[in-house]
């Protein structure tokens, strides 16, 4: 997935609220004049949310027999709104240019006029706001107390003592603990083209020998010939290499260069094993603030998600996803979605946004609670894959579906792309009986509404795995049993 950027020179997002400089003690006249109150300046105005519409509307016709089905035309998940989508974390080019982020919402939603908005600057001024009226709420205060001292001269506040903060101990498997465990394990990605257009998101380790997961779409940019790094919480950065990226899964795999020896890899869940309601933990650099970590929980399993960059040329990519509700925004992309054991279950990759701006109008849209990850069972597959053969390996029917909605389930379609047979000869779904005008409803237990939704369940599984598909030809439902067939590769 390509990015595109918006063009508004503006400095870089701080990692940490900045603090002003001390300005020339005020006479206490003057202090006690204003009554101790902070300045403060005009909150941004709040963006107004984006029209309802039904998060599963139509998406466009695309069949294709072969790799990769086309995206829709109106691309899913990418709110036009917004820029027309753009990469997931906060972006630059030489001149630290801002862009927008990849809008993922299921399969389509409605058209809007794109707003300009003034980058990262929207928020650097909410955060210098918020750090003026602190300092000047602390200076009020603190001249109050010492008044109040000279005047009795028995008036003291202090802090009860309990031996100060390095004394505290957290328990495991609180927030905290689990936080402070996964952190030095996770890294803010840089990723630039040779053009010197890019953006940023997170990645976590996941071997000893330096191997990072992330998104497809966080390293793009860098992708023929442009550059790529990893800085680590405690501020050290290394320069890095794509090893095998999956355009389709949305997931990549890059290498540190010189790794250091005492990389600690955070452990893995079973997705699997998940419940709606588990607690979850998201660990990111949302619009350029690296090491946040923000809670909620798993709100749904299994949601057909669709993505692209909303380009003409851009190919979707699928996914049958974990719904949490912890805040995840531009700049997560990639980064670990943890269990309240602090494994990893899943890779944030989309939200879905009902605004084009927000954020004190930076022109992105930032998280409503709608917050998808891909399965780690799948991206571990995906991910060990890549790091042996540097491609990826895709399950498939061979059988080209219509990406449209509102056929009650996935259409096998009259033709392929540029003529080809809808049904390959030979295929999985030709030695099942499957014909061009079946329905598939179902695959195993999972019921299908649409044909991005076949696509994201049958890459949950692994070449050679057996199904069961049930479709619906001329009025009678039937059900096969069908054998994954394999492709290598996205092209």
């Amino acid at each position: 997935m390509s990015t595109e950027n918006e063009g508004n020179p503006v400095p870089p997002a701080p990692s940490a609220p900045p603090v002003p400089p001390s300005s020339p003690a005020a006479p206490p006249q003057a202090a006690a004049s204003d009554g101790g109150e902070a300045p403060t300046a005009p909150i941004p105005p709040t963006p107004q949310g984006a029209p309802a519409s039904d998060p599963y509307g139509p998406a466009p016709q695309a069949p294709d027999a072969s790799w990769p089905p086309p995206p829709p035309a109106t691309p899913s998940y990418a709110d036009p709104g917004a820029g027309a989508g753009a990469g997931w974390g906060s972006s630059y080019d030489q001149q630290h240019q801002h862009y927008q982020h990849y809008q993922h919402q299921p399969f389509q939603q409605p058209q809007h006029a794109p707003k300009k908005g003034s980058g990262r600057g929207g928020l650097i001024a909410a955060v210098l706001v918020a750090a003026l009226v602190a300092g000047g709420l602390g200076g009020g205060l603190g001249y109050t107390l010492a008044k109040n001292n000279d005047d009795s001269g028995s008036t003291t506040i202090s802090a009860t003592s309990s031996g100060g903060a390095t004394q505290v101990k957290r328990a495991a498997g609180t927030i905290a603990a689990v936080a402070q465990n996964a952190l030095p394990s996770t890294v803010t990605i840089e990723s630039e083209g040779t053009n010197g257009q890019g953006g940023t998101g997170t990645g976590f380790v996941f071997d000893k020998q330096g191997h990072i997961i992330t998104n497809n779409h966080v390293v793009a940019d860098s992708l023929d010939g442009g550059k790529l790094t990893a800085t680590f919480p405690d501020g050290k950065k290394y320069d890095a290499e794509v090893v095998g990226h999956a355009q389709g899964y949305d997931v990549a795999v890059i290498k540190l260069k010189n790794p250091p020896s005492d990389l600690k890899p955070l452990a893995l869940g079973d997705s699997d094993k998940v419940a709606v309601g588990d607690e979850t933990i998201a660990i990111g650099a949302p619009f350029g603030l690296s090491n946040t970590v923000t809670t909620g929980i798993i709100s749904a399993k299994n949601r057909p998600v669709a993505s692209s960059d909303g380009s003409s040329t851009s190919k979707a990519s699928y996914m049958s996803a974990l719904q949490t509700d912890a805040s995840i925004n531009p700049g997560n992309s990639g980064g670990p979605l943890l269990d309240a054991s602090g494994a990893v279950i899943g890779i944030n990759s989309a939200i879905q946004s009902a605004s084009s701006g927000g954020l004190g109008s930076t022109g992105q849209s930032g998280s409503i609670g709608l917050g998808f990850a891909i399965p780690i069972n799948q991206a571990k597959y995906v991910a060990q894959q890549l790091i042996k053969t540097g491609k990826p390996v895709y399950a498939k029917i061979g059988a080209s579906v219509s990406l449209e909605d509102g056929t009650s389930g996935a259409q096998i379609t009259d033709s392929g792309s540029g003529g080809a047979a809808a049904v390959e000869s030979g295929g999985p779904a030709d030695k099942a009986g499957l014909k061009p005008g079946d329905v598939i409803t179902k695959l195993d237990d999972s019921v299908i509404d649409s044909g991005p939704t076949l696509i994201g369940e049958i890459w949950t599984h692994k070449p050679g795995d057996k199904v069961e598909i049930t479709y619906k030809r001329g009025g009678s439902e039937h059900t096969v049993t069908v054998t994954l067939g394999s492709r290598v590769g996205d092209n």
